[in-house]
């Protein structure tokens, strides 16, 4: 992994669109069935919004059928960071991009084999690059 990326509050919010500040810098969540990657089948690479980090790839993207982009494992685990997430009175896991920390989404146990895991991640925490 690269270094770690550290910016001030207003050099986000200067480089972010408002949506894309609230979603990853202040953990907010998009409405499910808006974004732009939910239902996105082409193939590529799909990057941190923030920073660039590749997270995700189009061959582990799946139909989850919850309105956000699903991916069954990350690019590199290394990638990605977890947390734990109590601010709905229930415990959740928190993922993050580990070179700048923003929030992407959760993780669940429920997705489909090899890993069993559902990255449910909002599309405006990413950047998608389509295979040429």
């Amino acid at each position: 992994m690269n270094d770690k990326i550290s910016k001030t509050k207003q050099e986000w919010q200067t480089e972010l669109s408002p949506e894309q500040y609230r979603v990853c810098r202040e953990k907010g969540t998009e409405r499910a069935f808006t974004g732009q990657y939910w239902d996105n089948k082409s193939k590529g690479q799909y990057r941190c919004a923030c920073c660039g980090e590749p997270l995700f790839s189009s061959d582990t993207k799946f139909d989850s059928g919850t309105g956000w982009p699903s991916f069954w494992a990350p690019i590199a685990p290394e990638h990605v960071a977890t947390e734990t997430d109590k601010s709905l009175l229930m415990a959740r896991t928190e993922v993050v991009c580990s070179k700048c920390d923003a929030h992407l989404g959760h993780v669940f146990d429920d997705g489909p084999n090899p890993t069993g895991l559902r990255y449910c991640i909002n599309s405006v925490s990413l950047k998608f690059d389509q295979d040429k």
